[in-house]
């Protein structure tokens, strides 16, 4: 039987309340972002020691996601997996807004905004990866369209050559995102790993926001997913969790082998808020407890102890992305190995960086944008499925009539 997709009506009080409370969080990121504009980029508390703060975090997280989405549309359409053929439209779209909310998060940050859409396109460097990643980006989403618009016309060879661009794709994006953070830019990022790590943590991160999003949905909806689909996802994220330790393992393991970045291991791993983020939100909370609950038959199985799994591994990623970024800026930079300086009129130490309220409404209107756009394509785009069951050709006793109403509890 051919799966049959449907859009919500979107007509309930919930779901209006919703619309509104993110069209809110934009206008309030809007205006923050006026503000840094109009006063300088000092007034988040960025420093030209800390030139990158929470949005920088907050891109870098996004990409992930993004390129961790396409893990599961490409289940299907790379793979030929039918039974996640219900799940690939809404897969495809969330990684592309995804990445239009990293691409939003980057321009947030800009003090000079006009030059984001010119300077990266007119001045091409392919000794850069800072040029090279925004032709990746917007590659990126142009992919996610046309491989949308397969998917909606059901085209299969189309899908199938297209997926395969996009999976590689998103590949090439999140190597690329690394590749500016391990690629020589400081002690702390320095790391040949750093791109494949970067990946390892992307699909785990998408693969368990899909998760989330499709028990959710289909809840609310009230729709049949298969116990046995979300199942097996959560086995696959098990599976990418045990990679993403693996690159942890081995990438500190690596500073505290060589002389020269012991100190910095130190500062890493212990060296003030960010190590607690890294030891109990990254380590325990992140990787720890959900492979504990995946790996164990009971919890593995139970489709309430998958979701909170998922939940901790979004979060644990989280702060993935702000222990990478933040420390690499605020240990001070060897500017001459070997040579003591002394003195200098650039600040030295531990530099200090905290994030401010403005940092938080900016992103709060990033995740704003990107919620409406998601809650406007539930309704005016045949996103979701009737059903989604293990074997799609056996005949199913409720298929709807009408479209369903979309009803937010709170």
């Amino acid at each position: 039987m051919e799966i049959e997709f449907e859009r919500i009506e979107g007509r309930s009080t919930q779901y209006r309340v919703m619309m509104f409370a993110f069209a809110a969080a934009v206008i309030a990121g809007l205006i923050a972002t006026w503000v840094v504009i109009e006063e300088g980029i000092w007034v988040t508390g960025m420093t030209s020691r800390v030139p990158w703060g929470l949005q920088i975090v907050m891109a870098v997280y996004y990409i992930g996601l993004s390129a961790g989405s396409l893990v599961i549309s490409g289940l299907y359409g790379v793979f030929g997996k039918t039974e996640y053929k219900p799940f690939a439209r809404l897969a495809v779209y969330v990684a592309m807004l995804f990445l239009i909310a990293g691409l939003l998060s980057i321009l947030t940050d800009q003090g000079r905004m006009d030059r984001v859409f010119v300077e990266p396109f007119v001045y091409f460097n392919l000794q850069s990866m800072f040029s090279i990643n925004p032709i990746l980006y917007i590659g990126h989403i142009l992919i996610c369209i046309v491989y949308l618009w397969a998917l909606f016309t059901n085209r299969k060879k189309l899908t199938t050559v297209v997926a395969t661009l996009a999976f590689g794709w998103a590949f090439c994006v999140h190597s690329g995102t690394g590749a500016i953070f391990g690629f020589g830019a400081r002690v702390l990022y320095e790391s040949p790993l750093l791109p494949a790590a970067f990946v390892a943590a992307a699909m785990a991160s998408g693969t368990a926001l899909m998760i989330l999003l499709i028990v959710g949905l289909f809840k609310i909806t009230k729709r049949h997913v298969d116990d046995v689909l979300i199942v097996r996802l959560g086995r696959f994220l098990a599976i990418c969790l045990l990679v993403v330790v693996y690159f942890l393992v081995m990438e500190n393991a690596y500073r505290a082998y060589v002389v020269e970045l012991r100190d910095a291991a130190v500062y890493y791993l212990f060296g003030g808020l960010h190590s607690i983020l890294f030891w109990f939100g990254l380590v325990i909370v992140g990787c720890g407890i959900p492979l504990l609950i995946l790996f164990r038959k009971k919890t593995g199985q139970s489709i309430k102890w998958i979701v909170i799994a998922s939940a901790m591994v979004v979060f644990g990623v989280l702060c993935e992305r702000y222990v990478i970024v933040i420390p690499g800026l605020t240990h001070p930079p060897e500017l001459f190995p070997g040579i003591e300086i002394s003195s200098s009129v650039i600040e030295e130490g531990i530099a200090t960086y905290s994030i401010s309220f403005l940092e938080v409404l900016q992103a709060l209107g990033v995740f704003g944008a990107i919620g409406f756009l998601f809650s406007w394509g539930l309704k005016y785009m045949k996103l979701l499925p009737t059903e989604a069951r293990i074997d799609v050709h056996t005949p199913s006793k409720e298929v709807p009539s009408r479209p369903r109403e979309m009803k937010v509890h709170g």
